[in-house]
């Protein structure tokens, strides 16, 4: 993945990036890419400029599956997509094939409090369309700088953490618990409304 591996450091050295409080983008819908799910959503879709938590039973559980048509629209768009500590070195053709456009694409590799350090400054930037990230031991009040980094930033902001994480609460905008047998998704909190009661199946197998 030659020129997509980067540190936090190269990113912000590029010229083009400004560091500065960057305009505040559009406000509108934000949808998911996947019908019914947006359809049960009070916001039709990802909430905005805000942080949204997908728990797992473990890495590499469907999030991206979850994730890729979003992050496909908003490279399509020119957007910088950043992934934050990601457990596993991204395979470039699954992403191509979810037509994600590798040149948007950022990888930050760091661990622990380097990792949320480092999403919280991608976050609070502004030259990022949204940022993924796999925080490890996370306390409410890291997750709540990650909210206010987003809104700050004007940014969607997805921290994958384990389900057990759900026994305690959240400043997230949105939380979506993803199963695998059966292949389904619930959706745990949601900003704007009620959560909706039944889950939401999903092909596992694209």
């Amino acid at each position: 993945m030659n020129g997509v591996v980067v540190t936090l450091d190269s990113l912000f050295d590029q010229r083009r990036v400004w560091k500065g409080h960057a305009a505040p983008r559009p406000t509108g819908n934000q949808p998911t890419g996947h019908a019914e799910l947006d359809a049960r959503l009070p916001s039709g879709g990802w909430p905005e400029a805000a942080l949204s938590e997908i728990l797992l039973g473990a890495d590499g559980s469907g999030e991206l599956q979850l994730l890729w048509p979003s992050l496909a629209r908003l490279a399509a768009s020119g957007e910088r997509v950043v992934l934050v500590g990601a457990p596993f070195l991204p395979y470039p053709q699954a992403w191509a094939a979810a037509g994600v456009d590798l040149r948007r694409l950022v990888l930050v590799e760091a661990r622990g409090k380097d990792a949320l350090w480092a999403t919280e400054q991608c976050l609070r930037s502004g030259s990022c369309g949204a940022v993924l990230c796999w925080p490890q031991m996370a306390d409410d009040r890291a997750m709540r700088r990650l909210q206010v980094a987003a809104e700050t930033g004007q940014t969607l902001a997805f921290a994958c953490r384990p389900r057990q994480a759900a026994e305690n609460p959240s400043p997230a905008a949105l939380r979506i618990a993803i199963d695998q047998r059966p292949a389904q998704w619930r959706v745990l909190k949601c900003r704007g409304g009620l959560a909706p009661s039944a889950p939401i199946a999903y092909a596992s197998g694209h």
